[in-house]
């Protein structure tokens, strides 16, 4: 039997990301200093920039601390912009992170989070059903069409209190 689609229930990516770039500024005070905010979200990846004036450190590179801060809101956002889609919120935290700084980065810093799909689905089942999930993520930076930072991110959603 046809089922027309329903377009009612897709979200509209370009408010949600406007949406992700307030909650930053708004409530975390670092990401309105570093001029952070979303490049592009596709339903998949979320491509995340910060310009490097006010992310800079004293040799004109990158300064370490914002390449993590940006990879940090980077998966943070892919988290909260998964949950905002499926009509879920949750308190999202960073359990646990490793970076890898492999290159300097002089130029505006973009970072892009792809979650595993099937993999985000099953937490987002899960959080639905037991008001809790993790989510293992990679973040990556590039500079000069390589890997410059590599960063490893376990977020822990819980329910509202």
């Amino acid at each position: 039997m046809y089922k027309p689609c329903d377009t009612r229930a897709v979200p509209d990516l370009v408010a949600l990301c406007k949406e992700l770039e307030l909650t930053w500024h708004r409530d975390i005070p670092l990401a309105a200093a570093m001029s952070i905010g979303v490049a592009g979200y596709d339903g998949a990846t979320l491509t995340v920039r910060a310009p490097l004036p006010p992310n800079r450190n004293l040799h004109g590179t990158a300064f370490a601390g914002s390449l993590f801060s940006t990879c940090v809101l980077t998966g943070w956002g892919a988290v909260w912009l998964a949950l905002r889609a499926r009509g879920l919120d949750g308190v999202i935290v960073v359990a646990d992170s490793t970076i890898h700084y492999r290159k300097a980065v002089a130029v505006e810093l973009v970072c892009r989070c792809t979650p595993d799909a099937e993999a985000l689905r099953a937490g987002l089942d899960q959080f639905a059903t037991a008001r809790r999930a993790s989510f293992d993520l990679a973040c990556a930076i590039e500079h000069a069409e390589q890997r410059a930072v590599i960063f490893t991110g376990k977020y822990v959603v819980h329910a509202h209190s």
